[in-house]
This record gives structure tokens, sequence and C-alpha cells, in this order.
């Protein structure tokens, strides 16, 4: 028996215990998951600081910040989240109780990426914790270091049976693949976000897919064109642009082209100095290979910015592209890098055609002060998500889904959203072995009027919380005349 499927066996004998169930046990992982966050922050940052040349307070502020969110966040709502939720009932149904019970769905796979080692592997774990289930933490192997801590640490603070962490590379993710779960949480590219989701469907077992594509960035001309561009310079280049939401390509009117890569050039400078190969807050492409790749898709682009790199050091610079057609290489797949090419097309029409024309992105960027335009763009398109006048900052909402759609992934996470995906919601109705006249219109012979009786009960839906205020606002009048009865009489 292999390493992963010993692993996957042990979770799943844990978990049939019951012990992931309670929410006092459920919370107390969860705790230790966020002392381990808290203890070991230096480890956390100098592990990202090998893999991808990152700063220590880059990793904080977008890795382990959200992540300390999401688990207090879980923390507090989870009884709420767990808690039975009561639906509308229908007049067949007045008398019985009908609900809601959020319940676990088994064992989880969690298959992590590398740009964000920690924030992307830990979330959906705080999601399964969260949710009641074991989960196999499988960290991407291109983050080795990150990866070597995440399986020497984190077993000293969660419980080794039900969270055990299996590293390796493409065979060990193979072999994990072969066994049966409850569910399959991955992050990554389209490509093999498609194998994972086939080697699920032997077993019938349902993913969500957290994916990419290319991000397009609309700017209307008359839009502050100077705050645009400083909020996209930012959004691209955090991370040196190794970000599944960072704006792959921006569309925009030949006039203000000029404009837009001077005022990026500006910001660049401004963020990273004008030697951003020496600046402690930009990093460094994951490997040789990456690098390789970034540097090819820049083949037939004319470099408006930047273009300088450093093979020895997997360095590329912030770079702007220009003269960039749908055509170019730099336009065949995710640049997932500090790449910018420019697009321009002829204004709002054109760019929501050109978008259309490809496969649905993970967001989708508009900067524009007319608002019109913008609920335009969100009428006429489909991404994951849309933001206007600002990158990235969606992720940080826990209240809102994060996920794709279409060819840049299926399903989503954060806060409750995270926990529905990786719970059974079940549906469950109470009915007292009572009033068996009133149950009638059901059993044979299904006569004509059994039939009107049906339609009646059936159709006719009971709203509960309004019955409530009804009655409430009726108590209310009630107490009022009652009042206004005794004032006259005192008067």
């Amino acid at each position: 028996m292999s390493r992963e499927q010993l692993a996957v066996q042990q979770a799943r004998k844990s978990f049939q215990t019951g012990k992931s169930k309670p929410l006092e046990y459920r919370i107390h992982q969860l705790k230790s998951l966020l002392r381990f966050i808290t203890e070991r922050r230096r480890d956390i940052a100098d592990a990202v600081k090998k893999d991808l040349g990152r700063s220590a307070n880059g990793t904080e502020l977008f890795e382990t910040l959200g992540l300390e969110g999401e688990i207090k966040l879980a923390i507090g709502k989870l009884a709420e989240w767990a808690a039975p939720r009561p639906v509308e009932k229908n007049l067949l149904t007045i008398s019985d109780e009908v609900y809601v019970q959020p319940e676990p769905l088994g064992v989880v796979l969690i298959i992590g990426a590398w740009n964000y080692p920690w924030a992307i592997t830990l979330q959906p774990l705080v999601a399964a914790i969260a949710a009641g289930n074991a989960a196999i933490i499988k960290p991407s192997e291109v983050s080795s270091n990150s990866s070597k801590v995440m399986e020497e640490l984190l077993p000293q603070y969660l419980d080794k049976d039900l969270f055990p962490v299996v590293t390796g590379g493409v065979s060990e993710t193979q072999e994990l693949l072969k066994q049966r779960f409850d569910h399959v949480f991955y992050t990554g590219s389209s490509s093999v976000g498609r194998i994972v989701m086939e080697a699920a469907a032997r077993h019938l077992t349902p993913v969500t897919l957290e994916l990419g594509g290319k991000s397009p960035c609309y700017i209307d001309k008359n839009c502050d064109i100077s705050m645009a561009c400083r909020r996209i310079t930012w959004g691209k280049f955090v991370n040196c642009g190794q970000m599944c939401i960072a704006p792959d390509f921006v569309l925009c009117e030949p006039s203000i082209q000029s404009r837009v890569v001077e005022e990026i050039k500006k910001c660049i400078k401004e963020f990273y100095t004008e030697n951003p190969e020496t600046f402690e807050d930009y990093g460094r492409i994951i490997n040789q290979h990456h690098f390789k790749r970034l540097m090819g898709l820049m083949e037939g682009s004319t470099v408006a910015v930047g273009g300088g790199s450093d093979e020895s050091q997997c360095y590329i610079a912030p770079t702007v592209l220009q003269d960039v057609t749908g055509e170019s290489k730099v336009m065949k797949e995710e640049i997932f890098g500090p790449l910018l090419p420019i697009i321009t097309v002829s204004g709002v029409d054109e760019a929501i055609q050109f978008i259309n024309e490809r496969e649905k992105p993970l967001v989708l960027y508009v900067f524009s002060n007319n608002n019109k335009l913008i609920k335009r763009v969100i009428a006429e398109t489909s991404s994951g998500a849309l933001l206007a006048n600002d990158c990235l900052v969606h992720f940080t909402v826990s209240a809102l889904p994060f996920g794709g759609v279409g060819n840049s992934g299926m399903g989503c996470y954060h806060g409750l959203h995270g926990f529905n995906q990786l719970s059974h919601l079940r549906s469950c109705l109470i009915k007292q072995l009572k009033m068996e006249a009133f149950n009638n219109m059901r059993y044979p012979p299904h006569t004509d009027k059994k039939l009107g009786w049906a339609r009646f009960f059936l159709l006719k839906q009971l709203n509960v919380g309004r019955l409530r205020r009804m009655a409430l606002l009726a108590a209310l009048a009630g107490l009022a005349a009652f009042v206004v009865q005794r004032f006259l009489q005192w008067g």
C-alpha cells in the first residue's frame, strides 16, 4: 500500500469515528491552525523568501493576514453556519419541521498552488475543518521550501490523522488522485484542472477548480487615467505578476495608449525604484522553466517599459508591451508573470466583443467614472468576478464567493461560501404521525376533487417569516388599542 493510500485510509478511518463533527472540536482545530500561523510566522516568511524572493512583510500582507481573518471569521460564525436553516413551507407541510442541515462531506483532497503556497493551500483547509471534514493537504512541490515547512510543522498543531500533509511531485499527486475522496479542491492551471476533474469523475467525486485565465482590464478614456494606472500597476506586479487574478492585459483606445504607458512607467519607478532587481519588495520568478516560458512570450511584441532580465536570478523586470494583437504570442496563454500587454480597441463595444470571443476569465477589471458603462460591461460579459476601479481587493471580502466560471473554474470559497462548498446541504422534513385525514388527498384514488385540493395546498407557498411579522403587528395593534382604551377611561 502506497504512502498516499495509507494517508487517505487513515483519514477516512479517523473521520468515521465522528471526532471531527462536534463544533467544539472544529473550533479547537481552527484555533490550533491560527496558533500555527502566528507562532510560525518567521518560518513561513523564510520559506516564501527562498521560493519566490518575496519579503516578509509581503508574505504577511498577501498570505497570512488573510488566513488569520478567514480563521477568525469561521470561529466566530461556525455555530451560525452549522445550525439548521429553516426554509419556507407550503400549506401541506405547515405543521412540519422543514429545514436544511449542513453536514460534513467526508475526506477532502486539497491540492495547493505554488504562487501563494500558504494562503491558497490553507484557506480551503479552513473551510474543510469548519465543515467537519477530514482533509489530505497536498502542497505544491514547485514551492519546495514552503512544502517542506508545511510537512514538518503543521502536524505539530493539527490532528495528524485527520489532516495529514502529503508532499511530492507529479507521481505522488497522481497516486492521490487514484484514491476515492468526497471532494477534491484544486488550485492551478486549466490544463491540470482537466486531469484532476477526469480522475475525480471515476469516483463521481465533486470538484472545486480554482483556475485562472487571461483576466482583461478595460480603461475608459474618460476616467482618471493616472489613478487607474496606479492601481493596475500595483495589481499586475504584486508577486511578480504570479497571481491568478492579476490583470493579464489592458484594453484601451489608441488615443490614450501612450499616456497609459507613461503612467504605468511612473508607478513602477515609484513602487519598485529605478532598479527593481535590488528592491526588497520585488520578488522573483519561481523557477527556470517559468522564466524561459515568460521570456518566450515577449517574442513579436514591442517592449515599451522594462524588459530587463537575469536568468541566473530568475529575475524579469516589470514590463509593458505594446503593438500587441489578439494573435500575438503573449495572448495565447495566461501570462502569470510581470508582462503587461496593451491592446488597442475602438471603444467599449470592441472591448466587450474582444472579451466575449475568448474564454471566460477569472476576473474582469474595468476602470471608468461612468456607472452606466460599468453596468453595461457587467450585463454583457461573463467572468468569475468583476471589479471596477481597483484590482485584487475583491479577494479580501469574505462575503463574496471567490471562484471562476467556464474555463476559469467551477465552485467557490471564502467565508460561508467555502463552508457550504465543503458541506452537504441536507434536506430534512420531520412530520408527525398525526392528521392522517389531512393527508388523504395524496392517496389513491386520485379524483378531481383531490387534485383540486392538492393544487391548492402544494402550490400555495407559506412565508413563515411574513406570517410572524403579521402576527407581531396584530399583537402590537391590539396592545396599542388596549392602551388607548385605558387612557380614555382614565381621562
